[in-house]
C-alpha cells in the first residue's frame, strides 16, 4: 500500500463503485474544492502528474494524498520519470537522471540501480507508477523526440535494459508501464504532432520491434503507441482493434493496457470520439493529460466504467504494488557511482 502521506483520509471508500476507464491529469500543484468535486464525480481509475503539478516534496505528497482522498480509494498515481528530457521531478529536490540510452551505456546493473533510486524518490511522495521503461528500438532515423529515450538499437539490448529498469522500479514499490506498444522506434515523425506510419511486414517486426514487449509481457501495465501499422489497417494502433489484438495475441501482453495521451495530434476527432474509439478497439483505460475540465468530463462520459475484463486486469496490476524493499540509499548510490565512474 501507499505510504501514510499518500493514503485516502478524508473520504470513505466508494464501496462497490466501478471507476471510470480513465487516467486523468490535474490542473496544478494543489487541488481546489471545485476540482476535487469534479474528480469525485468523474472517479478516474488513476491520475497522471506533470511538471505543472510539482513544486516540492511536501507539496507533492499533499497533492497525491488529496487525489486519493477525492476518489476515496488508493488510486494509482503516475508520472513520466524516464530520465533525460522526460522527467517531471527534477533538481534541486530530486535527482536529475540520464536519458535511457545514456544510462544503458553503464550496463544493466546501473540501469537497475538508477530505476530503483528513481522509484524510491517517486514512492516517497505518493507516486506509485512510472511511465517507463520505453521499449522502443532506436535506429539511425528515429525521430529526436524519441531516440535517446530508447535503451538501444537492437532488441537484445533494449530487452535486457528494459527488464533491469522494470525490476528496479518494482523493487522500489513502483509499477512500471512499458511503452509504446507495439513499437515506435522505426517511425519518423513525432506523434504529439502527426500520425507516424510504420510500413513493415509483421513477420519482420516479430524479431525486432515486438521482441522487447514480448519478453516483458509479464509486466502489469502497458501503453499504446499512436502509430499506424500499414499491414493491419488505416487506423492508429490506439484506435485499431487489429493492433490491440496483435498486442494481446501476437505479443502476448495480458496486463492493463492504457492509451497514450489521447490529446496528441496523431489522433483525430473530439476528445470524446478519440476516447470511444480507443475503448472500442480494446484499450482498458484512456490517458487524458492536458485538457480542459469540460473536455475531461466528455472523456469520462465516453470512456464509461471499467468493463469486467479491464477491471480484472486493473486489480491484478494494483496487486503488484508492494512496499519498497528495505535498502540503504547511500549504499545504492555508492554502487551506482562506482559503475558509472562518478
Amino acid at each position: 500500500m501507499i505510504p501514510a502521506q499518500g493514503r485516502p483520509k478524508g473520504e470513505a471508500p466508494r464501496t462497490g463503485a466501478i471507476p471510470s476507464a480513465t487516467i486523468l491529469g490535474v490542473e496544478g500543484p494543489t487541488l481546489g474544492r471545485d476540482e476535487r468535486a469534479f474528480l469525485r464525480d468523474a472517479d478516474p481509475w488513476g491520475f497522471i502528474l506533470f511538471a505543472r503539478n510539482v513544486e516540492t516534496p511536501s507539496q507533492l505528497a499533499r497533492l497525491t494524498a488529496a487525489l486519493r482522498e477525492a476518489v476515496g480509494r488508493d488510486a494509482l498515481v503516475i508520472t513520466d520519470q524516464e530520465g533525460g528530457r522526460v522527467q517531471r521531478l527534477r533538481a534541486p529536490h530530486w535527482t536529475d537522471w540520464p536519458a535511457a540510452m545514456d544510462s544503458a551505456a553503464d550496463g544493466a546493473r546501473a540501469v537497475a540501480l538508477r530505476h530503483r533510486l528513481m522509484g524510491r524518490e517517486l514512492r516517497a511522495v505518493g507516486i506509485d507508477a512510472d511511465a517507463a521503461p520505453c521499449l522502443d528500438i532506436a535506429d539511425g532515423a528515429t525521430h529526436p523526440f524519441l531516440r535517446n529515450r530508447c535503451f538501444g538499437t537492437d532488441a537484445a539490448t533494449v530487452t535486457a535494459m528494459g527488464r533491469a529498469a522494470a525490476d528496479g522500479l518494482l523493487a522500489a514499490g513502483v509499477l512500471p508501464i512499458v511503452k509504446h506498444m507495439p513499437g515506435h522506434g522505426r517511425t519518423r515523425v513525432d506523434s504529439h504532432h502527426d500520425l507516424p506510419v510504420l510500413d513493415a511486414a509483421l513477420d519482420d517486426l516479430d524479431a525486432t520491434d515486438f521482441a522487447p514487449f514480448r519478453a516483458l509481457a509479464d509486466l502489469p501495465l502497458g501503453m499504446t503507441a499512436h502509430i499506424r501499422l500499414t499491414r493491419l489497417d488505416d487506423r492508429p494502433a490506439t484506435a485499431s482493434a487489429a493492433a490491440i489484438a496483435l498486442i494481446r495475441d501476437r505479443i502476448g501482453f495480458s496486463g492493463l493496457l492504457m492509451s497514450d495521451d489521447i490529446g496528441m495530434n496523431a489522433l483525430t476527432g473530439t476528445p470524446a470520439e478519440r476516447t470511444a474509439a480507443a475503448i472500442a478497439a480494446g484499450c482498458d483505460v484512456v490517458l487524458a493529460c492536458n485538457m480542459t475540465r469540460a473536455e475531461l468530463a466528455a472523456v469520462t462520459a465516453a470512456a464509461g466504467p471499467l468493463v469486467p475484463a479491464a477491471a480484472r486486469r486493473a486489480a491484478a496490476a494494483l496487486a503488484r504494488r508492494g512496499p519498497p524493499d528495505p535498502v540503504d540509499d547511500a549504499a545504492l548510490r555508492a554502487e551506482l557511482a562506482a559503475l558509472s565512474g562518478g
